[in-house]
């Protein structure tokens, strides 16, 4: 019997096998942070408010890679941990906001009007808003938008938080590329 070689991959087999590596790091991160921030007692007096620490995987991937890739891993994300953590209205809510606010947020980052803070603001605040909108749809009426204010206030305030955050860790790994 002859010993089979293995391929030696090289150019693009060698770019996917590194795309796909760093995809599930960076799929494990969120899903760490997602676990973590169950952990963290935050109360701001709004149901369901929660910090977003995975949005921060989640913006330096938009502003190291591209929109999809963004997309791909803020869908895996949502998906895997709502399953984990939460149910399937969890899951509905968390998707359109994700995918609402990660919308916004590369229509600003294309413009390149605002930092990647001012990005990461609009992109909490549009989060929350995309999940209004489905709440209104679900419970078939609009007085869910008295939380508008609340929810606002509360995404700009972790939408900044991420952003700063985000914008620290851009300058650690400006040369690493995904």
């Amino acid at each position: 019997m002859i010993p089979r070689r293995r391929p030696v991959l090289s150019g693009k087999g060698k770019r996917l096998k590194n795309r796909a590596a760093y995809f599930g790091v960076l799929t494990a991160l969120t899903l760490i942070f997602s676990y973590v921030e169950t952990l963290i007692p935050v109360n701001l007096g709004i149901p369901g408010a929660k910090l977003g620490l995975a949005n921060l995987v989640i913006v330096i991937v938009l502003y190291k890679t591209d929109f999809k890739e963004a997309l791909l891993l803020s869908v895996t994300r949502v998906v895997l941990a709502g399953f984990i953590f939460g149910n399937l209205f969890s899951i509905l809510y968390s998707l359109a906001g994700a995918v609402f606010s990660l919308m916004v947020m590369n229509v600003l980052k294309t413009k390149k009007t605002l930092s990647v803070i001012g990005v990461s603001i609009a992109g909490g605040a549009s989060h929350n808003l995309g999940q209004l909108i489905i709440a209104a749809i679900v419970v078939e009426t609009y007085q869910v938008g008295y939380y508008l204010p609340f929810l606002l206030i509360a995404g700009v305030i972790t939408g900044a938080l991420i952003g700063i955050t985000s914008r620290e860790v851009l300058k650690r790994v400006r040369d690493v590329r995904f």
